[in-house]
């Protein structure tokens, strides 16, 4: 803890200083306890006061005993044994444990682990920032954060690295043990510290530990412009003119700034009033100005006023010259422009010291704004370091409803703009009041016939108007005083000038100003005789009547007198009584009345002579005897003034309290306030009353002064006013007033308020300015009465004293007897202590103000937190033990508060649920900082006694998940403290808390806190949340206990407690990877400590995670990934063939979550939780997981293994395609928003955290104070922003490929700690298969090289000693462990290749070991290469070349087994495997061409007829790139012959009654199906090793394989098919009577059969196209033609343009031609392409045929041209037929079809067929009965159309006559023209018909 004083200036002329207490919270940002402003002014009414009080407290022994009657002790009894843990257990007397167990001195790092470090309370110096250069400003101290470490790592950096090095290790033969200690050191080297470093940071909404930093209180300031006046001309110059600048509001009719004056004349202009302008200040000359809108409006305007030397005659006449006289014609007026000259010449040498109104005009600024636009250029509010706003500009929205165009009235970003005006109207003399310029600004913003009568004087002024600089140079304040940075005082200045806000601004004073603003308005003198034309008005200010005593203090305009409207004045410190106004008649305003400084409107009277003397005691409003007065003592003179003070209130309720204040400061008795003598005797209920009245008080005027108040109240608690010799205690009076205070400001500014509810103006206040008084006053002069102690309280007149401790419990040190009760009353003075008086006053507080107290109760706990630090420095007790800091009263106290609080909480959560969430965050803070401060195990036992409200209210509520999460951010909050990690005692034994008082045999065990690591009680103890645990790791275990009964599936738990239990873990843990202390590997084990029982909480919680196995399968299945996972697939990849451009189906064996029930967890909270999990295995100790993996029995052990499987795919390398296609939108947004609507709806959360979760500011830089550092990641994802830039997603891939990297670490070192732990036991057998399965997912995944290198040697390892695991047993794991290291042969990476090259090695070397052969590895590479080259879009098989030979290398290098068979064997499979990617080459160069790809596939499992390993591969690897290509009927038919291949497999095993037998089941769904019957025994053998050896030549694989097909047959909407698969399914099923499975088929026939009777006549299938490839380029494919089959609706020109545009690309733009008819064409490379149907003989299955799509068969049908013209006249006949014969009867339609038989646009249609085809006889005879047959299908449809008609005739009514005899006239004239062409038959057909007898029907062959 650091405590840092502040030299904090509140009065440019008085200076103060001020303390500072921070808490140092993790190194880099703190949570501050600042001090009080302390300030030294002799003003009558200064707003900074220091008084004298003394202070007694109430007796209260009864009250606490009944408090804590009510509400119970926190110091509960003690329960040994087991609990559960919905109670919490008894933690240990920390401080006895801590001092009974002091650190050796050889503990190095661990001694940080034992105590707070002695420098953690230090007092260090901050000083106040002050803008201008007049007070001195030393230079401010800034704490230096925690370097951040870099994340880049460089693992990747691989350019010195050779290419397929050979592996010195593989050749040699080492020991196991060797071979593991070895790994283990190497995989120890260049890792990531810190895990979390790389992990996403904690969820912002989810930190309620961080408390937002207030803002430096500073004077407020709006949105500043800068207006710079450059030049003004008119057309004649021959006078001076002078100009002065304003903003003004016209909707609130305020004048909202103070004049800015300018001079912008020649020197010769100039030059004509030196004789009055002896002196001109620097300050004059200044010629453009700041201005400051709080509140922008689109009704603000600037002003520009311009005034002349007063000369005689009227405005008008003066102003003549100017508007009729042109420069253009100054030869015309010589004359009289030298006349003018020489008039203003004298008037400026009569009258140089006055000016009279010349002319006007305005500027709406809205249009200055909205014409330049927006400026790009951030708010200088958004950054508190260097803007000038304060809380009003961003937050006043929050209580000042604004407009629309307000909101859109931005004066902070626009652009500059140079503005020349040329019209100014001419001052009316009538029409001088701002009544008058209200009027006309209004006029000014729409057409109006007002302004068009004002005469204008044309002028050209030409200003600069831009949003004004954070930082101006050469810049004055309203007072003159120099604003940094000022580099040379001789620069022209520019002047900040003052605001009049439109409305109340709500910020404190912090800096000196007492500003009065004199405004003579008007003079009535018209009852006077004589000419009163011109009237000069002397204002001065005077410290007494005497004319010698006149003040100097007006300034602003120039040095001389001049005539204005507006005059400004700095009051002195001690203001006079009077203001007078001369020369010759003289009214005057006593300033000071009883004390309080008088403003506003005047009305006075004027008198004729001069007073009397003492006449400033009286107002003028009396006359005096023997005075004149003008028009008989009417008010002819009216003036207003205003005042701008930070030293008087202005308030009658704020300057009565002050005053009465003031009067006990200086003792002055009796003093006359108002009409009521203030005497000793009536002082304490004047004061009383004036408190109480506090709340009366105009609230913007509180909040101005909101710093003093405050401290004036903590002065009457800490130092009761000693009145007539008796102590009056005022405290509970004053505690009243500042609950009342701080919650009306609470409530009305709910706009400025963080997010916990804390109001920024309070926490600034007590965050920079409360400091503990401690400058004890003098003693009043006059003996003190000790024995009466208060008269109102009705106790008696006399007290013994001995009682003193009842009296006050502030100073224990009070031991000795006094001398005398003098002596006594004398220690008892000035020994109140703040915090102990607000714990007092707090716990006996009731009704209202307790409630108030309630409502802000942060408040008060910081105060009294503060006050607790600054007093143990004062008093030099940060050195003394715990338990001696504070007396018993104040324990007690502070007791009964928190557990009457608890009780509020436990109470009142359904009810008031913004104030238990404010409550229960603030004393959770409270206790946080009391940690600091107190008796740490006191403080847990209040923490205790919290939780033991909340457990009892739990039984019986409502809506228990509310409370819960109230818990939940308590615990957090509590957690958050820096020394965590220490009060956790994470150096302690599991041994039973020590006791409350110190004992012989605590204090001489002093080594056992340093004893082993694995205690006698066992290792099982300290990996579960026991009774030893959660009492001496009571934080942590507190936390651990919440984190499981939320994640328990039978508990309360959703999914905001998830979350928020998760988020706490994880925030934690980013705070120790991030610690610099933590950052010693021992210090981190110890660390790690406190959160073992995570892991088994997170194997517990494995079936409620969030399946990332099934995630990846399915992006994996919908994206072109590289390899795949043969266990995270879903449709066809198998484990002999592995990862097969999709997944694989769904194994027994495969997945181990296929018993998984629903994940409760979202994806969010199970990554977060999982990454915590691995937090742990990474940091604890190697030895203590041994000992814990040892206990475990196989089910956990197996638990634990899919947990790290899980792991495995959870953090696996997303890749920077797939990070940019998230772009920051993570996966949680779904399930985030629907607990939100939860939430809302269960009333689980409060509308205000709701809204400031939505509005609050987030910055990770400085603008938030937290409790906990949140800079604990070496990188941070942004994750608020949606689009980033490519460094970003470069930098983010970067880290994520880093995170994954260390998982995958972990678990590996997790794989090897199992694998030591169970070698040597019985249950290696059951565990090492899965040990195996997990390094193999892990292969299979996108991992860094660094990572393969060392998997590749546990892999080598673990082979090596468990050889039978791979050959001995199923051959899942052989065939998955050689697709693998296949896979990563052909890597581009070298040292990946040269780690796979020499695993795949030793593997054949160790199964030629085992049986003088390694046919097992031989045929299952052989597979693995056949499905890797198919499959992977990356495969590069030049790189696996390579490979090959460098295994060829090892095998020639082997000098064991060079005389063995081995070396041949190992030359023969590579040949092999060169064979088969030799084959792949045309594959590589048709990669891009899908079908082309397809076809050649199917050629090769053509090729693979007789190997039915390799078959099924090549049958896998189509269905996958069908299915990629969403070609699910094919996929569907591949699956299907895959099927009928393992059906013969299984049919030649055994004969089984339900199984299919072989492929001939299977004919219903595809004919060709039989070709899968050349799988028999004269072929293979079952028998043999390695043929049908993988898992799909089983039962499970036969169904599993069925159902995939069922459903992709789904997915291509052909339902027929599916009832044949199930067909074959459903005796599988009913055989194994699993009805599970047959209730789902049944429901699945089901819907397919109802979408076929639903949607027969809706089904869509494919469009297809006849494609013919004609060109020497095309190579194989000239002259060949091929039937692509297209998605549904496809039409001839999309199809036509994908091929010219992918075969342009190929070959040339100029060289390809597509053509879309069957016109010969000559071109060198032609591609026709034409529309055909399938015909409908053939099977819906085999409908595609060629390149485009696999078939196994299919019949290719040309028709003849006449062939279709047939099809086409039957398709219209039928057509007609429907519609006539359609019942009921559809006029409409059988007109429709009609109109397109015979309509006359159509007609032509059948007749065109017809001259075409039967006009002549054909040649051919083979088209004769063709021709016949065309023939009789015209007449057939000549018929249709004449029943078509008749039956029309009876359907239509009298409107239709016409067009039905339209109709049957198109009709005889078609008739007509086919009747020639119909009745013409076919001599020799008929000729031929009859030479055959009648008898004999049988057919001639041609």
């Amino acid at each position: 803890m650091i405590i840092s004083v502040t030299n904090y200036y509140t009065d440019i002329k008085l200076y103060g200083y001020t303390q500072t207490c921070r808490f140092r919270l993790n190194f880099s940002q703190t949570i501050h306890l600042i001090f009080a402003l302390r300030f030294k002014c002799n003003l009558f009414f200064c707003f900074f006061f220091w008084q004298i009080f003394l202070v007694l407290r109430t007796i209260a022994a009864e009250v606490r005993k009944q408090v804590t009657r009510d509400y119970g002790s926190p110091q509960l009894s003690k329960k040994r044994g087991g609990l559960p843990l919905t109670e919490v257990v008894e933690p240990v007397d920390f401080e006895e444990y801590v001092s009974s167990h002091p650190p050796g001195v050889e503990l190095g790092p661990l001694r940080q682990l034992m105590e707070f470090p002695q420098d953690d309370l230090e007092l260090l110096q901050q000083e106040k920032e002050c803008t201008t250069l007049e007070p001195p400003l030393p230079e401010e101290e800034d704490l230096d954060e925690t370097p951040r470490g870099s994340w880049a790592s460089s693992i990747f950096d691989l350019k010195n690295s050779s290419p397929d090095v050979l592996l010195p290790s593989v050749l040699e033969r080492t020991a196991a043990e060797d071979m593991d200690r070895h790994n283990t050191e190497a995989r120890s080297q260049g890792r990531h510290s810190d895990l979390l470093g790389l992990y996403s940071p904690p969820d912002e909404d989810e930190a309620v530990e961080r408390c937002s930093l207030p803002e430096v209180p500073k004077e407020h300031c709006g949105q500043r412009i800068m207006v710079k006046c450059l030049f003004l001309k008119f057309e004649i110059e021959i006078e001076p003119i002078f100009g002065s600048l304003a903003l003004y509001d016209v909707r609130e009719k305020k004048k909202i700034s103070e004049n800015f004056y300018f001079d912008l004349n020649s020197d010769q202009m100039k030059g004509l009033l030196k004789p009055h302008t002896p002196q001109i200040a620097i300050s004059t000359l200044a010629r453009s100005a700041i201005f400051s809108i709080t509140y922008p409006s689109p009704d603000i305007f600037l002003v520009i006023k311009l005034e002349k030397v007063l000369q005689q005659g009227d405005i008008g006449e003066c102003c003549e010259p100017y508007m009729v006289m042109k420069e253009s014609d100054s030869s015309k007026h010589k004359e009289k422009l030298e006349k003018l000259r020489l008039q203003a010449e004298q008037s400026c040498a009569r009258l140089g010291r006055f000016r009279m109104p010349f002319a006007w005009t305005a500027i709406h600024l809205l249009n200055i704004v909205s014409s330049v636009g927006s400026l790009d250029r951030s708010d200088p509010d958004s950054d508190s370091g260097t803007g000038h706003g304060t809380w009003n500009e961003r937050k006043k929205k929050g209580f000042e409803r604004m407009s629309v165009g307000d909101e859109m009235c931005n004066f902070a970003t626009f652009r500059p703009a140079t503005l020349t005006v040329t019209n100014f109207f001419k001052q009316e003399g009538d029409r001088l009041s701002d009544e008058d310029l209200y009027k006309f600004l209004a006029d000014m913003r729409r057409p109006s016939s007002v302004l068009r009568r004002l005469r204008p004087v044309t002028a050209q002024l030409k200003i600069d108007i831009s949003p004004a600089p954070d930082l101006p140079h050469y810049c004055l304040s309203p007072e003159l005083l120099h604003v940094k940075p000022y580099p040379d005082p001789r620069v022209r200045p520019t002047k900040e000038v003052l605001e009049f806000p439109a409305r109340n601004v709500y910020t404190p004073h912090t800096t000196y100003r007492n500003l009065l603003y004199v405004y003579p308005q008007s003079l009535n003198f018209n009852s006077r005789q004589g000419s009163v034309r011109n009237i000069a008005v002397k204002v001065q200010f005077m410290a007494g009547e005497d004319p010698s005593q006149a003040l100097p203090v007006f300034f602003g305009k120039s040095s001389c007198a001049e005539f204005m409207k507006e005059g400004s004045n700095t009051l002195p410190e001690q203001p006079p009584s009077t203001v007078h106004l001369l020369p010759h008649q003289l009214p005057w305003i006593p300033l000071m009345q009883h004390g309080r400084l008088r403003t506003g409107p005047f009305s006075l009277p004027v008198s004729v002579e001069k007073p009397p003397p003492s006449y400033s005691v009286l107002t003028p409003d009396v006359q005096l005897p023997g005075m004149k007065w003008v028009d008989n003592h009417k008010a002819v003179f009216n003036v207003e003034v205003t005042a701008t003070s930070s030293v008087h209130t202005q308030d009658p309720h704020l300057d009565k309290f002050f005053t009465l204040v003031y009067v006990l400061e200086e003792y002055s008795f009796p003093f006359r306030l108002r009409d009521v003598i203030i005497t000793e005797a009536n002082m304490e209920a004047e004061l009383k009353a004036s408190m109480a009245a506090l709340k009366q008080a105009q609230l913007d005027t509180c909040v101005r002064f909101l710093h003093q108040l405050l401290n004036k109240l903590i002065q009457l608690i800490v130092y009761p006013p000693v009145i007539a010799g008796q102590i009056v205690n005022l405290g509970r009076a004053a505690f009243e007033a500042m609950a009342l205070l701080v919650n009306q400001i609470h409530k009305n500014l709910e706009g400025n308020q963080d997010q916990h509810g804390r109001n920024n103006l309070l926490a600034s206040y007590v965050y920079y300015v409360f400091r503990l008084p401690t400058a004890e006053p003098a003693l009043p002069p006059m003996p003190l009465q000790y024995a009466t102690l208060s008269r109102a309280t009705g106790r008696p007149s006399s007290l013994h004293l001995s009682r003193s401790k009842s009296i006050s419990n502030s100073n224990p040190d009070l031991a000795s007897t006094p001398v005398s009760p003098d002596e006594e009353v004398q220690r008892i003075i000035g020994s109140k202590l703040l915090h102990e008086e607000l714990a007092l006053q707090w716990v006996v507080s009731t009704s209202t103000v307790r409630e108030a107290a309630l409502q802000q109760a942060w408040f008060f706990f910081q105060l009294m937190t503060k006050s607790m630090a600054h007093h143990l420095f004062l008093t030099s007790k940060l050195d003394s033990p715990r338990r001696q800091r504070f007396p018993d009263r104040f324990i007690d106290d502070i007791a009964a508060l928190v557990c009457a609080i608890s009780a509020d909480i436990a109470s009142r959560y359904h009810k008031d649920v913004e104030l238990v969430e404010r409550l229960n965050s603030s004393l959770a803070f409270f206790l946080n900082d009391l940690l600091s401060l107190m008796d740490r195990g006191f403080v847990f036992n209040l923490i205790r006694s919290y939780y033991k409200q909340i457990a009892n209210k739990l039984h019986t509520a409502q809506n228990p998940s509310s409370l819960n999460a109230l818990r939940m951010d308590f615990i957090r909050i509590v957690c958050s403290h820096e020394h965590y990690a220490i009060l956790n005692l994470p150096c302690s034994t599991l041994s039973p808390p020590a006791s409350p008082s110190p004992s012989t045999s605590s204090t001489t065990s002093q080594s056992s806190a340093f004893s082993s690591m694995v205690q006698d009680q066992g290792v099982a103890t300290m990996f579960e949340l026991s009774v030893p645990f959660r009492q001496q790791h009571f934080l942590s275990g507190l936390l651990l206990s919440e984190l499981s009964l939320i994640l328990d599936p039978e508990g309360e738990g959703v999914f905001f407690l998830h979350k928020k239990a998760i988020s706490a873990v994880h925030s934690l843990l980013c705070s120790h990877d991030a610690d610099p202390r933590f950052k010693d590997s021992q210090v981190r084990a110890h660390v790690a400590k406190l959160y073992l029982p995570l892991a088994p909480i997170v194997m517990e919680t494995l079936h409620q995670l969030h399946d990332f196995y099934s995630s990846a399968r399915v992006r994996l299945a919908s994206t072109v990934a590289e390899d795949t996972d043969p266990d995270s697939g879903s449709i066809i990849s198998q484990s002999v063939a592995m990862a097969i451009a999709g997944s694989p189906l769904p194994h027994a064996k495969a997945n181990p979550f296929t018993t998984r029930q629903s994940s409760s967890l979202s994806a969010e909270c199970s990554r977060t939780l999982l990454v915590c999990f691995l937090w742990v295995l990474k940091n604890a100790d190697a030895a203590l997981l041994e000992r814990w993996v040892s206990d475990l029995s196989v089910l956990q052990i197996n638990r634990l293994l899919d947990l790290l499987h899980l792991c495995v795919s959870c953090f696996e390398y997303k890749g920077r395609k797939a990070l940019e296609r998230i772009n920051s939108l993570t996966f949680k947004k779904s399930q985030d928003m629907k607990a939100r609507l939860e939430e809302a709806i269960l009333g689980t959360i409060g509308a205000r955290q709701e809204m400031v979760r939505r509005c609050r500011e987030r910055s990770p830089y400085g603008q938030e104070n937290v409790r906990w550092r949140k800079n604990v990641t070496h990188w941070k994802q942004n994750t608020d922003k949606v689009d980033k830039s490519k460094a970003e997603m470069e930098q983010e891939s970067v880290v994520d490929g880093n995170l994954a990297t260390e998982a995958s670490l972990i678990v590996l070192d997790t794989l090897e700690i199992i694998v030591k732990t169970v070698v040597a036991s019985e249950l290696k057998e059951s565990v090492l298969g899965g040990v195996l399965r997990v390094l193999l997912h892990s292969m299979a995944g996108n991992q860094s090289a660094l990572f393969l290198q060392h998997c590749f040697t546990t892999q080598r390892a673990l082979v090596f000693k468990f050889p039978e695991m791979l050959f001995e047993e199923d051959t899942e794991l052989c065939a998955d462990l050689c697709l693998r290291l296949l896979r990563h042969c052909s890597s581009s990476v070298s040292s990946v290749r040269s780690h796979a090259s020499a695993s795949l090695y030793l593997l054949m070397r160790q199964n030629f070991e085992i049986g003088n052969n390694f046919a097992r590895v031989k045929m299952q590479v052989t597979m693995s290469l056949s499905s890797l080259v198919g499959t992977s879009q990356n495969f590069n098989e030049e790189h696996l070349r390579r490979s090959l030979k460098t295994i060829l290398t090892y095998a020639e290098e082997d000098l064991e087994l060079r005389d063995t068979p081995f070396p041949e064997q190992v030359q023969d499979l590579v040949f092999n495997l060169h064979m088969i990617l030799t084959d792949t080459v045309k594959m590589k160069e048709h990669q891009q061409d899908p079908e082309m790809l397809i076809d050649l596939m199917y050629r090769i499992a053509k090729g693979y007829q007789n190997s039915p390993d390799l078959r099924l591969t090549w049958l896998q690897n189509m269905a996958g790139k069908h299915s990629e290509r969403g070609n699910h009927a094919e996929a569907a038919h591949c699956l299907v012959h895959s099927a009928a291949l393992v059906a013969e497999y299984l049919n030649m095993l055994e004969d089984c009654r339900y199984l299919p037998i072989g492929c001939v089941t299977f004919q219903n769904i595809s004919s060709n199906v039989l070709e899968e019957s050349a799988v028999s025994d004269d072929i293979l053998s079952p028998e043999e090793e390695g043929i049908c050896a993988g898992k799909y030549f089983s039962e499970s694989g036969l169904v599993g394989l069925l159902e995939q097909a069922a459903a992709s047959f789904n997915m291509a909407a052909m339902y027929e098919a599916i009832n044949e698969v199930y067909k074959i399914l459903l005796p599988i099923h009913e055989a194994n009577r699993d009805f599970k499975k047959l209730s789902t088929v049944h429901g699945k026939l089901q819907d397919a059969f109802n979408k076929v009777y639903n949607q027969v006549s809706q089904q869509m299938f494919g469009t297809y196209f006849r494609v013919g490839f004609y060109g020497c380029q095309f190579g194989d494919l000239d002259e060949q033609e091929f039937v692509y089959k297209e998605p549904s609706i496809t039409k001839l020109a999309e199809i036509s343009h994908r091929l010219e545009e992918f075969y342009s690309v190929k070959f040339g733009d100029d060289v390809v031609e597509i053509i879309k008819d069957s016109n010969p064409k000559e071109s060198p490379t032609l591609i026709r392409t034409t529309t055909c149907a399938p015909s409908c003989t053939a099977l819906p299955s085999l409908w595609t045929a060629g390149p485009t799509e696999t078939c196994m068969s299919s019949t290719n049908i040309i028709l003849v041209p006449m062939e279709v013209a047939i099809e086409d006249m039957q398709k219209k006949t039928q057509e007609l037929a429907f519609a006539t014969n359609q019942d009921p009867a559809d006029p409409k339609m059988l007109q429709m079809v009609l109109q397109g038989c015979v309509g006359t646009t159509v007609n032509q249609g059948p007749l065109e067929v017809a001259q075409v085809f039967l006009s002549d006889i054909p040649d051919d005879p083979k088209l004769f009965r063709h021709h016949n047959k065309l023939r009789l299908c015209f007449k057939d449809f000549t018929k249709r159309c004449e029943d078509a008609l008749r039956k029309n005739k009876a359907l239509i009514g009298p409107d239709q006559k016409e067009y039905h005899r339209e109709l049957e006239r198109n009709y005889i004239k078609l008739k007509e023209a086919l009747g020639p062409l119909i009745n013409r038959k076919i001599p020799q057909l008929y000729r031929t018909l009859n030479s055959y007898s009648r008898s004999s029907l049988r057919k001639v062959e041609s």
